[in-house]
């Protein structure tokens, strides 16, 4: 038994002094953890106001001033075909004649009834003078006059309809048919495009629209050529597309390029009135988020995110529309580091000057 005992006592003197190096051990690191972390140091950018002006590059299409499909006026086989491809031909020449055989016959038929209508229409007005016949015979003989004098224009009008004309001066294209072939109204002969002065349709974002302005000039390059031709806004269109929120406008090439023609894709070049209190700061001070974007304010030593909103930007800065006055410093290196309200220090201001 008192073996016993003395293990006993041995096991808890043995116990005591394993908690008593346990405690020294877990104390130990205790010992300096009461020191401060230094802030992090970054870059600052204070924010300050300057002009701004916004431009911007847009798609174009160059238009004819004047576009038209040729079509003939009523079916037949063509007899006389004029379509100078690729040619300049001026107003109302004649570029294509259908086959008006019938019609001449009925035009004379009608002009030889006219000419004896109107003899008898001569022999009763004298008769009447001398009251030969009544009134009422005159005026049948003098109807029979006007009935076929009016036939007789049905039937030019017809012919002027078999007589295929250009609309206005310009440059046709290829044509689409051939001689002797049968036609309809549905047909084209050829494409005639106005070149003597070319147009420009373009289509700027929304939010630009109220810095469109009638008699505003722009500029724009074609692929082919180096040069910058300009052109003068003349008209927008009356709303906005829906599908691209974007409203067309039209403007006027005031230059002359022989290789510019009609459907040739342009890039329009505008350039707005500058803003005198633009706030621009640069890309790197953005912090992407899934709701927005943020930046980080310096302020007392403290980083404060701040939400923001942006414009536009060019290839180093970016404009920001709200969130950001003038003389705040934003936070512009380690941002990734930087945590909310952590203590920071602004090692250099990078735009000091």
């Amino acid at each position: 038994m008192r073996i016993i005992t003395i293990f006993l006592l041995a096991g808890f003197i043995l116990t005591l002094s394993a908690c008593g190096g346990n405690k020294k051990k877990v104390e130990a690191p205790q010992h300096g953890g009461g020191a401060k972390t230094p802030p992090m140091r970054v870059d600052g950018y204070i924010v300050r106001a300057e002009s701004f002006g916004e431009s911007i590059e847009v798609p174009g299409n160059i238009v004819a001033n004047e576009v038209a499909e040729i079509h003939p006026e009523v079916s037949g086989r063509i007899v006389y075909l004029n379509v100078a491809e690729g040619r300049y031909i001026g107003k109302g020449t004649l570029l294509a004649k259908l086959y008006d055989g019938d019609l001449q016959a009925q035009l004379k038929k009608l002009e030889v009834q006219l000419s004896l209508a109107q003899k008898t229409e001569e022999r009763q007005a004298q008769l009447l003078k001398i009251q030969g016949i009544s009134q009422q015979d005159y005026d049948i003989s003098l109807l029979q006059v006007n009935n076929l004098r009016a036939d007789i224009g049905i039937i030019r009008t017809s012919i002027a309809k078999t007589e295929v004309r250009a609309p206005f001066s310009g440059m046709l294209g290829l044509k689409n048919i051939s001689p002797g072939a049968y036609v309809s109204p549905a047909s084209v002969i050829a494409v005639i495009n106005q070149t003597d002065q070319l147009k420009l349709d373009f289509s700027v974002p929304e939010k630009y629209t109220g810095q469109i302005k009638v008699g505003q000039l722009v500029t724009f390059t074609f692929e082919g050529s180096d040069k910058k031709l300009g052109a003068k806004i003349i008209a927008t269109e009356s709303n906005v597309t829906e599908n691209t929120r974007s409203l067309t406008a039209r403007a006027l090439v005031t230059g002359k390029d022989k290789a510019l023609l009609p459907g040739t894709f342009a890039k329009v070049h505008l350039s707005f009135a500058p803003d005198t209190n633009a706030i621009l700061i640069p890309t790197q001070a953005i912090l992407p988020q899934a709701r927005g974007k943020k930046v980080i304010i310096y302020k007392s030593g403290i980083a404060l995110f701040t939400d923001v909103t942006t414009g536009v930007r060019d290839s180093s800065r970016v404009q920001i529309t709200d969130g950001l006055k003038r003389g705040d410093t934003i936070v512009v290196t380690g941002l990734l580091s930087v945590r909310p309200e952590a203590p920071i220090q602004i090692g250099k201001i990078i735009n000091s000057q």
